[in-house]
């Protein structure tokens, strides 16, 4: 091999070391994404095939829903390995600069020795929960013991421990990560074990502490999922529970009926993204609004709507759609900041619409029927879309925006050409409202139709060539989410088993007497935490913090809902950590102070939005 001149023999040496390393583990690598893939095929096409054989056959599949609720797990946590593998964990600091540069690899040493600790405390938690679980008899299925399925989870923690170690940086980067082994093996044990008494010394000699290295890891880069569940095995530890408790608390989550149809819904998004779905999507919304003041702002919403509808507030939309919008903005007559900032606000618009993602997951943690907060989101949903449209038109307004005249044989053949993504939310909906599916069933519906119409239909991927790495790409981002998800249920049944919740509760109580009030405090605070964390862990741990208090000042649970998820999208164009805020800059190529300035006339719009949904509670369908 011939290297350039300008290459170094220390570089030489890096790289040459890298693709070593590569050649080694490719195998490996292959074999979680086909073990990944093949579970999530499964769960898309097991309950259709079960409802097709329910329907016409009068039969079905033993064991298909349990079946199908256990590969959530194994789906979920396969991902989180690829997701570790990647090194795209969602983190606090995500794209901001704590540090000067000069840092860098102090900081991310460091933040690697906490990551380390905490996913090997993990493994051991789930070691030690399917050892427990060796001993019951439950079966899925009448077949397979339930510690196979749970068998998962200390694979996945123990494959995330060492490539965190892995990924340290240099040699000593990695010696200093690699000590969080023992010390989650230490803290893996209560003191009483070794002869000590630390009862009344522990929380204040080690808890808190631990708690603040958490937090200023998190300031380091270090993963929210290692945040939440650093805390919640400290917490544990510090009360002598056995940490076993995390692990069993994710799994009774993401085996839970619904969660399932969150990696299906995200996979048919996925699908849709990756195809050209969305320049039909373009074309069909320019063809029937293009010749309107604001037309093609109308178009753009409501395409970025259709994509997040199925994509949640994981910022696949922008990253999937902004390099199309945003030449077909700009060619269109709209300025550069106007157009940066509308892709960055309607990359969640869809997020209160069939069949969002973070929907499904309120409707769990807060035990609110899932098809009833469906409605109550619709007229709140409408609103947004309108409120961004009408700003839009506004802005449109004026001859220098190009307003091409109606074309009606073009609008019919863009129709035409885009009939099978404007079935599939009929589908979805007829499936869900009409009682005909369960959700999950309704979910699987969905990912095979997008599947079948985008690969045999349209044509626009292959099944062998294309399909298997967006299912690997799915993968990866299920897995960031899933992580965090187990995680932040470990710490919320902590919180709630030390009453944490009914001690605000009361603390508000006394100390705020006005509904207007704590609606005003309530709207501030998610405010906060939707810029500060993602939309899915904030929903596991705020709410059964709020939905007591909300209780006391009468507020209905439909109502609560649509004010909790309306305040975390909007926090994600908040400043200075709002998450589309990062994906735009990204995405579009942008300096991060140029997405904010773009960004702040949206987020103004969309706050008097959130305002207006909070104060009128007679616009939710369902709230009397």
């Amino acid at each position: 091999m011939m290297w350039p001149r300008s290459c170094k023999p220390t570089e030489r040496v890096k790289v040459a070391t890298s693709k070593a390393a590569t050649a080694f583990f490719r195998p490996l690598h292959k074999l979680e994404n086909w073990v990944g893939v093949i579970a999530l095929g499964l769960m898309a096409f097991l309950p259709v095939l079960e409802l097709i054989l329910r329907t016409f056959f009068n039969t079905g599949i033993t064991g298909s829903t349990e079946y199908v609720q256990h590969l959530a797990l194994w789906v979920g946590f396969l991902g989180a390995m690829l997701t570790s593998r990647e090194g795209r964990h969602l983190s606090l600091s995500e794209g901001v600069k704590i540090f000067p540069e000069r840092f860098d690899g102090i900081a991310k040493a460091a933040s690697s020795l906490v990551s380390t600790a905490v996913a090997a405390g993990l493994f051991w938690a789930s070691y030690n929960l399917v050892g427990f679980e060796m001993a019951s008899p439950q079966t899925i299925g009448g077949l397979i013991p339930v510690w196979v399925a749970e068998s998962i989870l200390p694979i996945s923690f123990g494959f995330i421990t060492l490539r965190f170690i892995w990924n340290a940086g240099g040699p000593k980067a990695q010696i200093l990560a690699a000590l969080g082994i023992p010390l989650a093996y230490v803290l893996g044990f209560p003191p009483e074990l070794f002869g000590l008494d630390l009862e009344f010394i522990l929380p204040s000699t080690i808890l808190w502490p631990a708690v603040g290295l958490l937090i200023f890891s998190a300031l380091l880069g270090a993963p929210i999922f290692v945040v939440l569940g650093g805390a919640a095995l400290m917490f544990f530890y510090a009360d002598f529970v056995p940490v076993a408790s995390i692990p069993a608390e994710t799994y009774r989550l993401v085996t839970s009926p619904s969660i399932p149809a969150i990696p299906l819904f995200t996979l048919a998004g996925f699908i849709l993204a990756e195809s050209r779905a969305s320049e039909r999507l373009v074309r069909l919304f320019r063809a029937l609004f293009g010749w309107m003041p604001g037309g093609l702002v109308v178009a753009t919403t409501l395409v970025c709507a259709f994509f997040s509808t199925f994509t949640g507030a994981s910022g696949v939309t922008i990253l999937a759609l902004g390099g199309l919008l945003l030449p077909v903005l700009l060619k269109g007559g709209y300025k550069d900041r106007f157009s940066t900032g509308l892709i960055t606000s309607t990359g969640s618009i869809g997020l209160l619409f069939p069949p969002s993602l973070a929907v499904i997951l309120y409707g769990v943690v807060a035990r609110v029927p899932i098809d009833e907060l469906f409605l109550a989101g619709v007229v709140p949903g409408i609103i947004m879309v309108m409120a961004v449209v009408v700003y839009g038109v506004w802005q449109g307004r004026g001859g220098e925006i190009d307003r091409p005249p109606f074309n009606r044989d073009e609008a019919l053949r863009a129709i035409w050409q885009a009939k099978w993504e404007i079935l599939l939310p009929v589908i979805v909906l007829f499936a869900i409202f009409g009682g005909f599916t369960s959700l999950m069933e309704a979910a699987a519906i969905t990912a095979v139709y997008a599947i079948i119409t985008q690969v045999f239909i349209h044509k626009d991927l292959k099944i062998f060539q294309d399909v298997p790495g967006i299912f690997v790409k799915c993968l990866t981002m299920l897995g960031g989410i899933f992580v965090i998800l187990g995680v932040a249920m470990g710490l919320t049944n902590y919180l709630v088993d030390a009453m944490i919740p009914m001690q605000a509760a009361d603390w508000v109580e006394a100390n705020v007497d006005s509904k207007i009030t704590f609606l005003l405090a309530l709207n501030v605070f998610l405010l906060v935490v939707g810029a500060m964390m993602d939309i899915f862990s904030a929903i596991v741990v705020v709410v059964p913090l709020i939905v007591p208090i909300a209780t006391i000042f009468g507020i209905h649970p439909l109502h609560l809902g649509m004010i909790f998820l309306v305040n975390l999208e909007l926090g994600y164009l908040t400043p200075p950590v709002g998450m589309n805020l990062f994906l735009a800059s990204y995405r579009l190529d942008k300096p991060l102070v140029e997405v904010y300035r773009a960004a702040l006339p949206f987020l103004l719009v969309l706050a008097a939005v959130v305002l207006l949904i909070t104060y009128v509670p007679e616009l939710i369908i369902g709230v009397e």
